[in-house]
């Protein structure tokens, strides 16, 4: 099954929002990602999220790549 990018996108910030137990503010800072991109990828305003990125926030959250693809 293929998925368009928005959609992942789409489904990325809804886990983050899920999983999320800290302001996005911390999550930023403890992600070492710029507050804007996060909230470009939250409120879905990007087509696509760089796997580095994404590991960051993963990683800050305590979770796996895997769960915020998923």
């Amino acid at each position: 099954m293929q998925y368009k990018t928005s959609e992942i996108v789409k489904r990325i910030a809804k886990n983050i929002k899920k999983h999320r137990k800290i302001s996005y503010t911390k999550l930023a800072k403890k992600a070492g990602v710029n507050f804007s991109t996060l909230e470009k990828i939250i409120y879905p305003r990007v087509q696509d999220v760089q796997i580095s990125t994404l590991s960051k926030i993963a990683k800050a959250l305590g979770v796996t790549v895997d769960a915020l693809i998923k």
